[in-house]
């Protein structure tokens, strides 16, 4: 019975794991998009916010949210001691993020609504697995 339990955990830490860095590559790729500041990003968006570009705010998606979740797989993924502090604070990290981009430019893409879902996953996951993260 423990053997099987140990394992359902390992799958779970695993599958976090993965969601973290899956989420730390999107937040790369979308930071550094970001930060080109393409034409396809409409500088309406930025209007009310103390922003005047994307590129700083693209820059806080890459070091910030990428860079969360990137430590928080490498922690999870690699059994290390903090994995549980880590994870949680990457999953509050974009769940705060896309509270605040939604309140700043509005409902504009699917990511959005895909992103929040995945954050609050990432929260029950690392939960469920609390007392096996450390």
């Amino acid at each position: 019975m423990k053997n099987s339990i140990a394992q359902s955990s390992d799958g779970l830490k695993l599958i976090l794991g993965v969601l973290l860095a899956f989420i730390a590559i999107n937040a790369f790729g979308g930071g550094s998009y970001g930060m080109m500041s393409p034409k396809e990003l409409p500088k309406e968006w930025l209007e009310g916010s103390p922003f005047s570009s994307f590129f700083i705010p693209s820059l806080i998606l890459f070091v910030v949210v990428g860079g969360s979740h990137l430590i928080a797989a490498f922690c999870v993924l690699r059994h290390r001691k903090g994995a549980y502090v880590t994870a949680l604070l990457a999953g509050l990290v974009l769940l705060v993020w896309i509270l605040v981009q939604v309140a700043i430019i509005g409902f504009v893409s699917f990511l959005q609504p895909l992103m929040a879902r995945l954050a609050v996953v990432v929260l029950v996951l690392t939960t469920q697995l609390k007392s096996r993260l450390n």
